[in-house]
């Protein structure tokens, strides 16, 4: 799938960004991989611990529609993970959060589109799902452009689809690193919001696996969404932490007790596979049977009053499961 194809992706020096380029060279002989991020340390750093010729470390910003045009030329396949993705910080600097995930959206996608993009597959989160911060709102919004880009775009079999899932929590910036660095440091008590709060599970590694497999899949405009765990939030600090207290703080700005990946109001658009649901498009798109995928995968509506929610969910971690996938038994 990606072996001979040139690779760009936008956000590469993060966490997801690191693991995807990590995992394709491993598994795939990609003929080159563009890493296209504004911090030119992380760059520098990726370049140390990725020393292979076919990585590639582009200084730009999706904010600025020529840089991103640039890097698009002679672009098979495009990830597009590049967001401001922090709620509080989004709720405190709107703007900033605007320009970065809708016009840098909007600037990815002119720019694919002018390439001759084939595939571009934009990484979304259960936030944009009904949501009620800021952060979710521009996700929304991304999503509706990347899907609609579908009827837009006059490019032969040119491909754009989301993929929505849930928090990672062992990436930078989430609550394990976090929860373990006050564990070093010799806290006594571990702040959670609230203790019903759940969210779904995944690793870095099963998001990008579902990348990969989203692109054999897509037929463009779908929204696709990977089964999933879910936890309780309290669950994951004893895992992280046997034994040690937890201060409640309260729900921060634009928190919710639960996430929400698939909408009941969406479910008449919702197909369940064996291991995703896919979320098809209402608008008009190129004729497609978005029942079945393009790797041979059949899927089937759900029901009318279904809602994949992170609370009632019928799958949950438990804090053993949890501590063998954190590796902190």
């Amino acid at each position: 799938m990606l072996n001979g194809k040139s690779i760009l992706v936008t956000g590469g020096t993060g966490s997801f960004g690191q693991e995807f380029v990590r995992i394709a060279l491993e598994r795939y002989e990609p003929a080159k991989i563009v890493v296209f991020s504004r911090d030119e340390l992380k760059q520098y750093e990726m370049g140390q611990r990725f020393a292979d010729d076919r990585v590639r470390y582009v200084l730009g910003d999706v904010r600025d529609l020529q840089s991103i045009k640039r890097r698009a030329k002679g672009i098979d396949i495009l990830i597009h993970a590049a967001a401001l993705k922090q709620v509080p910080t989004a709720e405190h600097n709107p703007l900033e959060a605007i320009k970065t995930n809708i016009l840098g959206a909007e600037n990815v996608i002119e720019a694919a589109v002018s390439a001759g993009v084939a595939r571009v597959v934009a990484l979304s989160t259960d936030k944009a799902a009904n949501p009620i911060n800021l952060y979710g709102a521009t996700k929304l919004v991304s999503d509706k452009l990347f899907v609609a880009a579908n009827a837009d775009a006059d490019v032969p079999d040119a491909r754009f689809s989301v993929v929505r899932y849930g928090n990672v929590f062992t990436s930078r910036g989430s609550v394990v690193p976090y929860f373990r660095q006050l564990r070093a440091a010799g806290a006594r008590s571990l702040p959670i919001t609230d203790r019903r709060m759940t969210r779904f599970w995944i690793t870095l590694g099963q998001g990008v696996d579902f990348v990969f497999s989203c692109l054999e899949r897509m037929h463009g405009g779908e929204i696709f969404v990977p089964k999933l765990p879910s936890v309780r939030m309290i669950d994951v600090a004893e895992a992280v932490a046997p034994g040690l207290a937890v201060k409640i703080i309260g729900i921060r700005p634009g928190e919710k007790l639960h996430e929400t990946l698939c909408p009941r109001d969406e479910s008449r658009r919702t197909l369940q596979f064996a291991d995703h649901y896919t979320i098809y498009p209402e608008i008009l798109m190129p004729a497609a049977d978005y029942s079945c995928d393009r790797s041979g995968e059949h899927g089937a509506p759900v029901d009318d009053s279904f809602e994949y929610n992170s609370g009632t969910n019928v799958r949950f971690l438990s804090v053993n499961e949890l501590r063998t996938q954190l590796g902190d038994r």
